[in-house]
């Protein structure tokens, strides 16, 4: 897992909802980032969907929320951009979702798995890395964002937040060869 107080990395990416570049210039504002690695195909991902839009409902305002889908197109073409906007316009989510064609960005996070959540705070260094909650498609516990949110809340409460975090479940990075 990416070291806890690693800055985010520098990144320059296309917003697959419409097409501009987006890069990790733009997260210097103070706010925290929330920048996330997802896919479209995993089930692990798409049981989360719910709990995205709540989370993004919830602190949207507050934190700047990213996606990003690293996946080989050529071997799932369907977590491919055009598949990819049309999915968060179904969800109705607006924030980026960045498709990392050259997966440059998810071996700088370290990434292993969709979804991975890294959590930055208003410096930009790492405070959380790891799952949104222990739900998985294999048990019944709902989603909940449990393990998220309480590191976000932390950080706006000022507390810290429990260096004990538990890593992510789900479907490999579809790394290309």
């Amino acid at each position: 897992m990416l070291d806890l107080g690693t800055a985010i990395p520098g990144f320059e990416l296309i917003n697959v909802l419409d097409g501009a570049l987006f890069t990790s210039e733009s997260l210097k504002n103070n706010k925290p980032s929330l920048l996330m690695v997802i896919c479209n195909h995993c089930p692990y991902v798409i049981q989360y969907h719910e709990e995205l839009q709540r989370l993004a409902n919830d602190f949207g305002t507050s934190v700047d929320f990213v996606a990003i889908s690293s996946n080989d197109v050529a071997n799932y073409p369907q977590d491919g951009p055009e598949h990819m906007k049309d999915l968060f316009n179904k969800l109705g989510l607006e924030f980026p979702y960045l498709y990392d064609e050259a997966q440059a960005l998810a071996r700088a996070l370290h990434a292993q798995c969709t979804p991975e959540f890294y959590l930055f705070n208003q410096n930009n260094l790492l405070v959380y890395r790891g799952r949104l909650d222990d739900a998985s498609p294999g048990n019944t516990i709902q989603p909940t964002g449990k393990d998220l949110r309480e590191a976000i809340n932390s950080l706006f409460e000022g507390g810290l937040i429990n260096d004990n975090q538990q890593p992510s479940m789900g479907c490999s990075i579809k790394w290309k060869r």
